[in-house]
């Protein structure tokens, strides 16, 4: 008796939650209504398959239960064909009526309509970009082996049809409204997953091919961009943003993307010109870019060129120094508006210049107890030996200012960095460095970090060209 009843209130607390659970599919913003239709049908055939075989479970044990004074037993009959053929056909029926119009929706998936735009999202470790044709309305040709550090795209500089191709190097992908898109999708190192929740279609990205999907965005707004496939350990910060616009908002940010044919005719920063710009920083930075503690003035010099250009921008941007927190983020704005895109280029070539000394350490931690943390949190982005890794988008730390990081890890982990919205790769860190359970774990992290030496000369200038 009790059983049954367990049965019957697992069926109505099921049917109940279902239907008046809060969570539920967030709003559709693309054409694939269909693919609701289709999960929807496939819970009510589920359903009822769910409801009738407990009940039938409730009812067949409150029928036959053993009663005391009785003989009553169960009979055995190993074959019933009539009950057999009339599983056979009621399962059949319910199996098809789940399969067929997935089959009839994934027809659709996979017949592209003519009109369709092409967009290119290339997936790594753990980062999205994106690339689109140009004029000519056809993408150029890439290859893995050309990826470096100038070319992330590994575009192939001979071929003519990729010079007007436009790239974006960052995780924010805008799309017109009413338009069909198909995404080509490629992966620069291992197995990822393009989705966009409310677009309703995902596709892994399969190192060595190109896979694909396709859809129309039919609202406005931002949706965020997961991978759904297990990439790594930072898996699960590998986010990025589609912004669907009027066509109009759409042409607007279009034009203002660089073409690969403009990224490669960019002039190489001037190390005089920079040092000259330099002088503002100097009195803060130090005259060789080492850092002043008193100041909050992290050490630069040996620094990967890319990321302090980066930052430079963010805060031009007000993507660093918007939090009321960070008072010494807001200092930097200012100074940052300082320099034009060439003017940051300068300096970055004179930083280059700079001698890179080690610096003393004062943090006080447990190196030992930091060494675990560092190797399964930190090294998969910064390296084994904190040297730094474009390819990760993540700086060097080893032998930088470790009040610095110190500083940082506080402020990614209260919010006060990588909040704001286009600030992709800090909200990457404002995730990771939550995983560090107090200050003592962040002092044991630096205290490991300042045992590593300085990079090898060679990583160290790769990292470092402007």
């Amino acid at each position: 008796m009790a059983l049954a009843i367990a049965l019957i209130l697992l069926v109505v607390g099921s049917v109940a939650f279902h239907f008046l659970s809060p969570w539920w599919f967030t709003p559709i913003a693309s054409n694939w209504q269909s693919m609701d239709d289709t999960v929807n049908l496939t819970f009510w055939v589920t359903g009822i398959v769910f409801v009738a075989i407990n009940l039938f479970m409730a009812y067949a044990i409150l029928r036959y239960r053993h009663r005391k004074g009785t003989a009553q037993r169960a009979k055995y009959e190993p074959e019933n064909k009539k009950l057999e053929w009339w599983l056979i056909v009621v399962t059949s029926i319910g199996v098809a009526a789940m399969l067929a119009p997935g089959l009839v929706v994934w027809a659709r998936f996979v017949d592209v309509p003519e009109d369709a735009a092409i967009v290119e999202a290339v997936g790594q470790q753990w980062h999205w970009s994106f690339r689109f044709p140009g004029k000519d309305g056809v993408l150029g040709l890439t290859a893995a082996g050309l990826v470096t550090l100038d070319n992330p795209f590994g575009m192939d500089p001979g071929d003519p049809k990729g010079q007007d191709d436009v790239l974006i190097a960052n995780p924010e992908l805008h799309l017109p409204l009413g338009k069909p898109v198909k995404m080509l999708l490629r992966s620069k190192d291992v197995l990822h997953n393009f989705t966009v929740t409310q677009f309703r279609v995902k596709m892994d990205l399969v190192p060595g091919m190109i896979t694909y999907l396709w859809f129309s965005p039919t609202r406005i707004g931002a949706y965020e961009i997961l991978c759904e496939e297990l990439c790594g350990i930072a898996h699960f910060a590998m986010r990025g943003s589609v912004v669907v616009d009027e066509q109009s908002g759409f042409d607007t940010w279009l034009a203002s993307q660089p073409t690969y044919a403009q990224t490669v005719a960019r002039v190489a920063g001037d190390p005089v010109a920079g040092q000259a710009a330099y002088a503002t920083c100097m009195a803060c930075h130090g005259p060789r870019g080492e850092g002043n503690e008193a100041l909050h003035a992290p050490k630069l010099a040996g620094q990967g060129s890319w990321y302090l250009a980066r930052q430079l921008r963010h805060f031009k941007q007000g993507v660093r120094g918007a939090h009321d927190d960070d008072v010494y983020g807001k200092q930097m704005v200012a100074f940052a508006g300082l320099l034009d895109d060439v003017g940051i280029n300068n300096v970055m070539a004179y930083l280059a210049t700079l001698p890179d000394g080690p610096l003393p350490a004062t943090v006080a931690g447990n190196s030992a107890a930091g060494k675990p943390l560092y190797v399964s949190t930190c090294a998969a982005c910064h390296g084994a030996a904190g040297e730094g890794l474009w390819a990760t988008n993540a700086p060097r730390l080893a032998q930088m200012s470790d009040w610095y990081l110190s500083t940082q890890l506080n402020n990614f982990k209260q919010g006060i960095r990588g909040s704001h919205a286009q600030d992709f790769y800090g909200a990457q860190m404002a995730l990771m460095a939550r995983i560090l359970a107090d200050d003592r774990a962040s002092n044991d992290l630096v205290a490991y970090i300042n045992t590593l030496g300085k990079p090898e000369s060679q990583l160290s200038a790769y990292n470092d060209r402007p």
